[in-house]
């Protein structure tokens, strides 16, 4: 039934004046809207930031004026493509070079980079009454040309056209950008645009490229399915629809689960939501085994595939200890998302996402790790679907060598009519279903994305705070039963772990959140909770109801040392800030905050029987900016 014209224009103008709202709660500035209406919008306020790149597909595409017939875009690889390389694109024949033209990466091939008349109905429904959108499908990254310094000094000449004496007529000017492209299983194509992002026309059009092998297995990544460590879950993603296998431990093999998931599965709206239009890419195929007769704290090897798609290198792997052991070690961290290893802009770029990703590999690599935990705003996808190939890229390093653990965030499932608690649209039409087919956690169902697992000496909660968490909720009554379960002689500390924060000096709490579930930690003697969402980090005391129950003392060692012998509450920590834009404190900071600090990084986290330490780590300098511990006397 098509919603009512008033319905449809008043969703459409939310969705509008959201974009102009991101996260403002740290900021200095207060919207300037009448009360009632912010306090409608509350689950609003972390709405995915729109960039004039992000709306290319609500542009009108005009006709470049005095078209050029000298101009051309070439790429430096005219064979097939590999998994993963650097690549030149060069634009030549250029009369005058502006600084609003750009190269657009376009993929699938067949996209059509002209205006999309089909869609013509699609957007009218929505009361949307605006120019066309520009393209079929959207470029997965852009670089404007002005990124080659010579190119609007016209450095590299070259002349098209001489007269009967040899002398030049017509000088034109080129450039050369560089992309870096992995495998996205299906064809891209390089596209020259004149007139920046608000009025792009085509100029013209490379070649189609393809991948060597669009089947190939990628992206592997571990995680742990109970709290035993001698079993271990691969996915990876593959072109190829047909089961795989996962050789291990001294050839043992499984043969792998295949999934995937469809247009017809993301949500929408009466906004077209970009999952469901023009951000959607298809996913190919997620293959899935678990790594059976392991044994805890032990290295073995993997590699996975087959012989007709292709096989993935013999990659080196740990498993975690299991619960009730001794030490765990363990890094932690919240919002870390995915940015470009080229010049390029994206829909959605999160800076430090890449040094973060660098300094934990370089632990990892060590072997002094465990297993990781990434508590939601996971890759930032949002709807444009082919970036969940880049943020799987990105995390190889680790996730294919330790248990790589994970909880929903607003950004994988909030959406308006979709279940959520929260009624943005966050997800960008996703609704957790990209987010749960390619992160496989030890969950009671599907769309239920809550579970705990034990590692060492630590029983771990995870929650969503997106889904129902109140009083009378299956979340909720699962979380009293879980931890009244807990044996503290087998693990005597637990850590609570979900993505929205209970106390920040930034704000973006919700109040009936923190009375729901904060009694919960009281009652059942949580040590520590780790949460994201704000993207800084931020350390409490021995926290309740807004009140510092107990403070840490300094140790021997001069490091604050909460002593929970005499338990009065649990310590917050929020561990937001793995990656996207970095928010500023406020002035006045609560009451309760004990250390504040701006900067990327992640959570080291190291226990034993007796003590808990965490470390804070900067992931630019590898310096500790601050450490706690906790102990039992």
């Amino acid at each position: 039934m098509k919603p009512p014209q008033s319905t449809m224009w008043f969703t459409f103008f939310l969705f509008s004046l959201l974009s102009f709202f991101h996260h403002a709660s740290c900021s200095s500035e207060t919207p300037l809207l009448p009360t009632n209406l912010l306090d409608s919008m509350d689950g609003f306020r972390n709405y995915t930031a729109i960039s004039d790149f992000r709306l290319l597909n609500r542009r009108k595409l005009g006709a470049c004026l005095n078209p050029n017939p000298y101009v051309q875009i070439q790429v430096s690889s005219t064979s097939e493509l590999s998994d993963d390389q650097m690549i030149t694109v060069t634009v030549s024949g250029v009369l005058l070079p502006s600084k609003s033209d750009w190269v657009g990466m376009i993929s699938p091939s067949h996209a059509d980079v002209n205006a999309c008349p089909q869609n013509l109905i699609l957007y009218q429904q929505t009361g949307d009454l605006s120019e066309l959108p520009l393209l079929c499908h959207y470029p997965v990254k852009a670089q404007f040309v002005s990124n080659d310094p010579g190119y609007m000094g016209c450095k590299k000449k070259e002349c098209k056209k001489y007269d009967h004496k040899g002398k030049c007529l017509v000088t034109t000017c080129s450039a050369s950008l560089t992309f870096h492209v992995i495998n996205i299983r299906t064809d891209i194509q390089f596209v020259f645009f004149g007139a920046g992002f608000q009025t792009p026309c085509v100029l013209a059009k490379s070649d189609l490229l393809k991948f060597a092998n669009p089947n190939k297995p990628l992206y592997g990544h571990l995680s742990s399915i109970d709290s035993t460590g001698t079993s271990m879950r691969l996915t990876w993603v593959s072109g190829d629809k047909n089961p795989q296998q996962v050789q291990y431990a001294n050839e043992k093999s499984q043969t792998s689960r295949v999934t995937t998931f469809s247009q017809e599965n993301m949500c929408t709206s009466a906004l077209p939501s970009p999952a469901k239009d023009f951000g959607w890419h298809d996913p190919g195929y997620i293959h899935s085994a678990v790594m059976n007769g392991l044994k805890p704290s032990t290295r073995f090897s993997y590699r996975y595939g087959s012989n007709s798609a292709g096989w993935s290198a013999r990659i080196n792997f740990k498993t975690p200890p299991s619960g009730g052991s001794n030490e765990l070690t363990f890094l932690a961290f919240g919002d870390m998302g995915k940015a470009p290893r080229d010049a390029s802009v994206e829909h959605y770029i999160q800076p430090g996402s890449i040094a973060v990703v660098q300094a934990m590999a370089d632990e990892v690599s060590s072997g002094k790790i465990d297993s990781i935990f990434h508590i939601g705003d996971i890759s930032y996808a949002t709807g444009f679907l082919v970036e969940w190939d880049f943020f799987l890229h990105l995390i190889s390093p680790v996730a294919s060598q330790i248990s790589y653990m994970t909880a929903i965030g607003n950004h994988e499932r909030d959406y308006i009519k979709s279940g959520s608690v929260y009624i943005t649209p966050d997800s960008g039409g996703e609704c957790g279903v990209a987010y749960e087919s390619y992160f496989p956690m030890p969950t009671p169902a599907k769309d239920k994305p809550w579970y705990s697992i034990e590692q060492g000496s630590v029983h771990f909660v995870v929650i969503s705070t997106e889904h129902e968490w109140s009083r009378n909720s299956e979340q909720y009554q699962w979380m009293i039963k879980d931890m009244a379960a807990v044996d503290r002689s087998r693990t005597p500390w637990v850590i609570f772990t979900g993505h929205r924060p209970m106390y920040s000096s930034c704000g973006s709490v919700d109040g009936r959140f923190v009375q729901a579930v904060e009694p919960l930690l009281v009652a059942n003697k949580v040590d520590l909770v780790l949460f994201g969402h704000v993207h800084n980090y931020e350390r409490t005391c021995a926290v309740y109801k807004n009140q510092c129950k107990a403070m840490p003392k300094k140790g021997p060692d001069g490091v604050d040392t909460y002593d929970n012998g005499n338990y009065q509450a649990p310590v917050h920590a929020i561990i937001g800030m793995a990656g996207f834009k970095l928010d500023s404190f406020p002035s006045k900071a609560g009451s309760w905050s004990l250390s504040r600090i701006t900067q990327f990084g992640y959570a080291r986290v190291h226990t034993t029987m007796t003590e808990l330490n965490f470390e804070f780590v900067n992931a630019n300098t590898k310096k500790v900016e601050d450490r706690f511990r906790i102990i039992k006397s």
